[in-house]
C-alpha cells in the first residue's frame, strides 16, 4: 500500500513511498520520487535530490511514459563520468608528490599535461596531506535545495572517531561524511589504535578524484542509487561483510532539507543488505546506524524506525553560521545523533557538561533535568524544560498553557487552532495553506507595477527586494518549532 509524508517545502505536496515492483523513471540523480497532492491529486515525478526545478528540471507525470533512448543516454553519461574520474585518480596515483596540482577555480586535481591549460587559474600544489584531507581542499557546494554540504566541526569528528572505536567497530560505512572518512585514514597511518576500514557514500562525484573503487561510491541517499550501477552494489556489498570478528557501523549525516521517508528507506535498504549477508549469531537483526539530523524531525524519524532514539549530543559545524557548539539558549546547534544502538554504551564528554542519568539510563546534556511526574530527561533543545500539570508533560521554557486551547504553546500564538492544524502562515485561516491565501495574493497583486514596464516606482531591483523579505511557510515552522 502506497504511504505519502508531507513537505513543508511545498505546502500539500506529498512524496508518496510507492508498492514493491513499481520502477521510477530516472533522472540524472537516479531515480526520481513520486510525489502527489492531497488524495485525489495528480501526480508526478520530480528529482529525488534537488527541490528546485532550476537544478533539475526534470518533471513528468505518472501515467506519462520515459523515452527509452534518453533514459539510455542519461546511463551512459553518468558511466562516462565515473570511468573519467577513475581513470584520472589511477594516473594522479601514480604520479611524485612534486606533479600533483589542484586547481581551485575548476576543483579538480590536474595532470602534468592539463597544468599549461590551467596556467591562468588558480592551480597549487598540494603535500600529502592535503591529500588526505580533500574535504579541505574542496569548496563545499552550497545549494540549500539540492547538495548543501555542512562539514564537521573537528571537535565533532574526533567524538564520533572515539566513540565508534570504544564501541569495537571496524568498518565505518561513512554516508555523507567525508570528515570522518579522512580521520580514519589519517589514525589509520598514525597506528595509535586498532586499524579501520571505511567506505564513502556521496553524491558529490569530486571525491572520486582521490579515493579509490573500494574507498568511494557515487550515491544518491534519497533513492538508494549507485551511479557505478552493479558495480558500486558489488563494492558496498562486499563492504558490509564481517568476517574475522569484523564489526560494522553506518554513519549517515544527510542534507536537513531532505524527507525522512526516503531516507529511511535508503537505510533500512542498506540494513536489510547487512543482514541478509550476515553469518554471525549474535542476535542482530538491525545493523548499527548513527543517523545525524536536527531534533525536531524525532517524531517522523521514530515513526519510520521505531528501533530508534535520539541522543543530547550537539553535532556543529565548521561551515554553517548557526550550528555552533558553547552557544545558549535556543542559539544551540539543533543537531542530533538518532541510532538504534544501546544509549548507555555511547559515553558523551562530560568535560562538556554531560552526565548519565541512572533513571533514563542515557547520557543527557547538563540543563535536561529528570522530571519525576514525565519519568524522563524530557529536554530536546538543550534548554531546561518545565513540567505542565495542565498538559501533563514537559515543554519548553518559552511556552506557556492556554486555556482556549487546551495546551501548551508560545504566549503570541494564535488561539483556537488545533495542535495538528497547520493552516495558513500568512493570514491564520485553517481553511487554506499558504500558497492558496487569497490575502498574500491581493498583497502580492497590489504591489504590481501598473502601466509602463519602464515606471521607476516600480523597478525590478525593489521588486526583487520585496520578494526577498517575504518567509516561506517552511521558514516560519521551523522557527516556531525551535521556540
Amino acid at each position: 500500500m502506497d504511504t505519502a509524508e508531507a513537505n513543508p517545502e511545498t505546502l500539500g505536496i506529498e512524496v508518496i513511498c510507492p508498492e514493491r515492483g513499481v520502477t521510477a523513471p530516472c533522472c540524472p540523480h537516479g531515480p526520481t520520487l513520486l510525489f502527489g497532492k492531497g488524495s485525489g491529486g495528480r501526480r508526478f515525478y520530480a528529482c529525488s535530490a534537488c527541490r528546485d526545478r532550476k537544478d533539475c528540471s526534470f518533471f513528468q507525470w505518472e501515467d506519462e511514459k520515459v523515452s527509452k533512448a534518453r533514459l539510455l543516454a542519461r546511463e551512459e553519461e553518468n558511466r562516462l563520468k565515473q570511468q573519467e574520474y577513475r581513470n584520472r585518480f589511477e594516473e594522479l596515483a601514480s604520479l611524485p608528490l612534486h606533479e600533483k596540482k589542484f586547481c581551485e577555480d575548476c576543483q579538480m586535481l590536474l595532470l602534468p599535461v592539463e597544468h599549461s591549460t590551467h596556467s591562468t587559474h588558480r592551480a597549487t600544489a598540494v603535500t600529502a596531506a592535503q591529500l588526505m584531507r580533500p574535504s579541505m581542499l574542496l569548496r563545499p557546494l552550497d545549494n540549500k535545495k539540492s547538495n548543501a554540504q555542512y562539514l564537521f566541526t573537528d571537535r565533532s569528528t574526533q567524538f564520533l572517531m572515539d566513540t565508534l572505536a570504544g564501541l569495537g567497530y571496524t568498518k565505518v560505512l561513512c554516508v555523507g561524511t567525508p570528515r570522518l572518512q579522512e580521520l580514519i585514514k589519517v589514525r589509520n597511518l598514525e597506528q595509535k589504535s586498532r586499524s579501520m576500514k571505511s567506505l564513502l557514500l556521496d553524491i558529490d562525484l569530486r571525491y572520486a578524484q582521490f579515493y579509490s573503487q573500494d574507498e568511494f561510491c557515487h550515491y544518491n541517499m534519497f533513492n538508494h542509487h549507485f551511479f557505478g550501477g552493479e558495480a558500486s552494489s558489488a563494492v558496498l556489498k562486499s563492504f558490509l561483510v564481517e568476517v574475522d570478528g569484523e564489526k560494522v557501523v553506518m554513519v549517515a549525516d544527510p542534507p536537513f532539507g531532505g524527507l525522512v521517508t526516503p531516507l529511511a528507506n535508503s537505510f533500512s535498504l542498506i540494513s536489510q543488505t547487512w543482514s541478509n549477508l550476515k553469518n554471525s549469531g549474535d542476535g542482530l537483526t538491525e545493523m548499527p546506524i548513527i543517523w545525524i539530523f536536527p531534533y525536531f524531525f524525532e517524531p517522523r524519524i521514530l515513526e519510520c524506525l521505531p528501533s530508534f532514539s535520539m541522543l543530547d549530543y550537539q553535532v556543529d559545524y565548521d561551515n554553517h553560521p548557526l550550528y555552533k557548539h558553547g552557544k545558549t539558549g535556543r542559539r544551540q546547534s539543533p543537531v542530533r545523533l538518532f541510532t538504534n544502538i544501546s544509549s548507555k554504551h555511547i559515553v558523551l564528554p562530560q568535560e562538556e557538561g554531560y552526565r548519565f542519568c541512572s533513571v533514563c539510563q542515557r547520557y543527557v546534556s547538563s540543563l535536561n533535568k529528570h522530571c519525576s511526574e514525565c519519568n524522563r530527561c524530557p529536554s530536546k533543545d538543550g534548554r531546561e524544560w518545565k513540567h505542565c500539570s495542565s498538559c501533563e508533560k514537559c515543554v519548553k521554557p518559552s511556552w506557556k498553557h492556554c486555556s482556549s486551547c487546551g495546551r501548551c504553546a508560545l504566549p503570541d500564538h494564535p488561539c483556537g487552532r488545533g495542535q495538528n492544524q497547520q493552516g495558513c502562515f500568512s493570514c491564520g485561516s485553517l481553511g487554506h495553506k499558504r500558497k492558496f491565501c487569497p490575502i498574500k495574493h491581493a498583497h502580492k497583486n497590489s504591489y504590481r507595477p501598473k502601466g509602463k514596464t519602464g515606471d521607476r516606482r516600480f523597478s525590478h531591483h525593489s521588486l526583487l527586494k520585496l520578494k526577498a523579505k517575504k518567509k516561506s511557510g517552511a521558514a516560519c515552522q521551523r522557527k516556531k518549532m525551535a521556540a
